[in-house]
């Protein structure tokens, strides 16, 4: 095999239009990139720039070189970065997709962590409340937070569930009376969390009795943070995940406004495009999320399984 450093350090000065600039960027002498271009020159038998005083260009020959070669070096790093996930557990990179609310919350302690364990796997995690087709997005796996999953294009595995809370901040009374019952929701303060503005649907439990009630649309948002600060400043109430409102409640910001009634838990769950087998990447991470997220459930999560 043809060794393809040449290639990497003829397509970074065609990059550059620059030997020293090329050279900064690749950590070798201006001297070393010279010679090196000049060798891959010799070797293909064609002038690949011209060079003056004042810049760098590529000749018809080497721009042919460099559009053919550019595709076929970054064709190679993907299928070596493929090839190192699937084999290596402790180094390569992982593409990472999680709601917003839980990415900002708790992924830095656990992602500090992770590369602490394991310095050698860069990650790259996206942030995002829609959920993604990880198929399409070309991603490892996802962290979602929802209902049970039905998406049969991807596999899955529970965490954990998050119970959610009714919250709002205690001088909301002071505009409108303390609900006792489900029934008692005032539509117009019930915020939803939504990404198609409609309506958001609650459902309370006590005792074998069920309430569903429609919130109202005076305030839509597809982001849970949001509507917690709205909690806050005594805009409405909003059905949120624990691990939002969990300090607000233990510090009183908000309270539980219904707490003898339960509302139905979402799932934690990490999805996956349809391996046949997880990589042995993707497995170390999951292994790592699971265990944090045992430790975490105690304070963020406090159901029992």
């Amino acid at each position: 095999m043809q060794d393809i450093k040449p290639i990497r350090v003829f397509l970074k000065v065609a990059e550059l239009r620059s030997f020293a600039a090329a050279a900064r960027s690749l950590m070798m002498t201006p001297a070393s990139v010279t010679r090196v271009v000049a060798r891959l020159e010799e070797d293909l038998r064609q002038q690949l720039f011209v060079r003056t005083t004042r810049q760098v260009a590529l000749t018809n020959a080497g721009a042919l070189v460099a559009a053919r070669y550019g595709s076929v070096v970054d064709d190679f790093d993907r299928v070596t970065q493929e090839i190192t996930q699937a084999v290596l557990p402790d180094r390569g990179r992982l593409a990472i997709n999680a709601p917003m609310s839980l990415g900002l919350q708790l992924l830095p302690a656990l992602i500090s962590n992770f590369r602490l364990a394991y310095p050698n796997i860069s990650v790259e995690v996206k942030l995002t409340d829609t959920l993604i087709d990880i198929v399409e997005e070309n991603c490892d796996l996802a962290i979602r937070i929802s209902g049970p999953p039905s998406d049969k294009s991807t596999i899955w595995r529970k965490i954990c569930e998050v119970p959610r809370f009714a919250v709002a901040a205690p001088s909301l009374w002071n505009r409108i009376s303390r609900p006792e019952t489900p029934d008692d929701l005032p539509k117009g303060y019930c915020m939803s969390y939504a990404s198609d503005g409609r309506a958001e649907t609650w459902i309370f439990r006590k005792d074998g009795a069920k309430r569903s009630i429609s919130a109202g649309t005076a305030i839509v948002s597809n982001n849970g943070d949001f509507l917690y600060s709205l909690a806050k400043f005594s805009n409405g109430i909003a059905v949120l995940p624990g691990f939002i409102v969990h300090d607000g409640i233990a510090s009183g910001a908000v309270e539980n406004i219904l707490p003898d009634w339960q509302v139905p838990p979402l799932w934690l769950t990490l999805f996956y495009p349809p391996y046949a087998v997880l990589p042995p990447l993707v497995a170390t991470f999951t292994d790592f999320f699971e265990a944090h997220m045992r430790e975490v459930s105690a304070l963020r999560f406090p159901v029992k399984d």
